[in-house]
């Protein structure tokens, strides 16, 4: 039995269903963006860790992300050289780009922080649903579970952005900011060009 992956992250909007189709013919270009989210995960996570050192709790959880992050890098750049392909160059990512529009700019410290820990939740969450689709999508039945593994690991990574935004905010501010997020996402989605040489 198939889970609904969107209701169980919260989004509030599937990927196009052509999305999967489109990244079959476009391996090389989604394995090489892949990588970069990969890489741009890890390097995210040390840049909180050097923004909030005071943060206990966020340091030691975060500071094993980099290196699973740091590790699924390896994994893609290892598949694309199994297949013959090239690691291409990094390309401008309009969908985090959208989201880091929705930050509050003249907000609080908690507020800045905050929206932080909810952007970096809410790209894990995508890319969680996204790798479902080619989990179940793709005909290459290695890649399907070569996705469905990542799509478990970025899972777990959505609830502990999650957990530590409620660890150091009031849980009810949390999540009024969390609903206004994933309505601001959902929008942003539907502005976005379908392109399956994109995670996002």
């Amino acid at each position: 039995m198939q889970t609904d992956t969107k209701n169980i992250l919260g989004l509030q909007l599937s990927t196009d269903p052509r999305w999967v189709n489109l990244a079959s013919i476009s391996l090389e270009e989604i394995l090489t963006d892949h990588a970069y989210c990969e890489q741009k995960a890890a390097t995210s996570c040390i840049s909180l860790i050097q923004r909030y050192p005071e943060k206990e709790k966020l340091v030691n959880q975060l500071s094993p992300i980099v290196t699973e992050e740091w590790g699924h890098f390896r994994l893609v750049l290892a598949e694309l050289q199994k297949r013959g392909l090239k690691l291409g160059k990094q390309r401008k990512d309009e969908y985090v780009n959208k989201l880091i529009a929705f930050q509050k700019k003249d907000g609080s410290p908690d507020e800045s922080f905050l929206d932080k820990l909810l952007i970096f939740a809410l790209i894990e969450a995508r890319s969680c649903e996204r790798f479902k689709r080619l989990s179940e999508g793709l005909e290459d039945e290695y890649l399907r579970n070569f996705y469905r593994r990542f799509m478990e690991s970025e899972a777990g990574h959505y609830h502990l952005f999650i957990e530590l935004a409620e660890t150091y905010i009031n849980k009810e501010t949390v999540r009024k900011r969390w609903k206004k997020w994933l309505e601001y996402e959902a929008g942003a989605m539907l502005e976005l060009e379908v392109r399956g040489d994109r995670v996002h």
